[in-house]
């Protein structure tokens, strides 16, 4: 009878912390990407051609181009 109570006691504390586990961590996953979205948003960030290296090929800037270059590859 002692084990009985045991086994049943062991059973119905790992059926509740498994049932409270999943619970917990379908709720901080969504709430994990609802405050994420709320706090850090996307902002639209314009890109501007100002510093190019199309641009500074077509004024003729090729020494400023090629450093660009050789800083890539390497």
């Amino acid at each position: 009878m002692e084990v009985n109570r045991r086994v049943g006691s062991l059973r119905f504390l790992v059926l509740g912390l498994s049932t409270s586990f999943v619970l917990l961590s379908l709720m901080v996953k969504h709430l994990g990407k609802s405050i994420m979205k709320y706090y850090f948003q996307v902002k639209n960030v314009s890109i501007h051609s100002d510093n190019s290296t199309l641009e500074l090929l077509q004024k003729g800037n090729f020494t400023v181009v090629a450093a660009i270059a050789a800083s890539i590859k390497s």
